[in-house]
């Protein structure tokens, strides 16, 4: 079995690949954002009602209605719904800034520190609060509009949010333990994740996945609960889980090999798992596709 070495990036399709920028709005936490991931392109979420929390690089973050949450190129993140969450998310590609960066070498500090001398949530009680809520809006709605010269309305926002985050946001660490976590830990991690998502099949032990990291089977667990919200073979579960729904939507596979695929060996077993997880049976699910 070979041995990757991170996480497997996600990808982030933009509909106009000139213009890497796209918003959207979700209800609850997509299941693709419920496992443990990371992209290259810069994320912010405006929690528009509800709450819930984000493990981001092993710092869980809670958040509520009128928070902001600032996401960087490479972060480990997983997001968890408490209550009726409703988030609107903006998602570009750093070079879509790379002329004002050359004037400006600072802008992105909010992403490229959070977490650091930058929080990755701006709660919505901060003075400078609304009116970064105000041009995230006026983003999102350009972007749905596309009216004429949307692109360099977009842009002008985006500057404009990034620079008032640089001038009004920007504070000491509070607790050197995340950076540590940040640093050191989650490197550790990523081999191993990206192990379990390229083997779902493979029977998986605590103490095989702990000697991956090269770690005690008790401190691996305390890192990766640390790190993901759950027990490593409880995350093992819901990874096989998603992708379990990922072929019942999209194949023609009958469901004892997508059971069987995921790592399910006994379909009774595998049936009881996804109702608790998905609240549908894997039949009904396929019937709804």
């Amino acid at each position: 079995m070979d041995r990757p070495h991170s996480v497997i990036r996600d990808h982030i399709l933009f509909p106009d690949n000139s213009f890497p920028f796209t918003a959207s709005t979700t209800e609850g936490v997509n299941p693709g954002f419920q496992r443990l991931h990371w992209h290259q392109t810069l994320e912010m979420n405006y929690i528009r009602s509800g709450n819930g929390y984000y493990l981001i690089n092993g710092m869980k973050i809670p958040f509520e209605q009128g928070d902001l949450v600032f996401i960087n190129s490479n972060d480990l993140h997983r997001a968890f719904e408490t209550k009726d969450l409703v988030m609107d998310i903006i998602m570009f590609d750093p070079s879509l800034l790379a002329i004002d960066l050359k004037y400006d070498p600072e802008l992105m500090r909010p992403f490229r520190e959070a977490g650091v001398d930058f929080s990755h949530i701006i709660t919505h009680d901060k003075p400078v609060s609304r009116e970064l809520a105000q041009l995230f809006h006026r983003m999102m709605e350009e972007c749905r509009t596309k009216d004429d010269v949307f692109m360099s309305l977009i842009r002008a926002d985006l500057i404009r949010f990034l620079g008032l985050a640089n001038r009004h946001l920007q504070e000491t660490p509070q607790q050197t333990v995340h950076l540590s976590m940040k640093h050191r830990g989650m490197h550790v991690l990523r081999d191993v994740l990206h192990t379990m998502e390229l083997n779902l099949g493979y029977g998986w032990t605590l103490n095989e996945l702990a000697d991956l990291a090269h770690l005690s089977p008790s401190r691996f667990s305390a890192l990766f609960h640390q790190a993901v919200g759950t027990s490593p073979l409880n995350y093992l579960i819901q990874l096989r889980l998603t992708h379990a729904v990922h072929l019942l939507e999209t194949t023609d596979l009958k469901i004892i090999g997508i059971a069987e695929e995921c790592g399910f060996r006994n379909l009774s077993n595998f049936n009881r798992l996804f109702k608790q997880h998905v609240g549908l049976s894997p039949s009904e699910l396929r019937d709804q596709s």
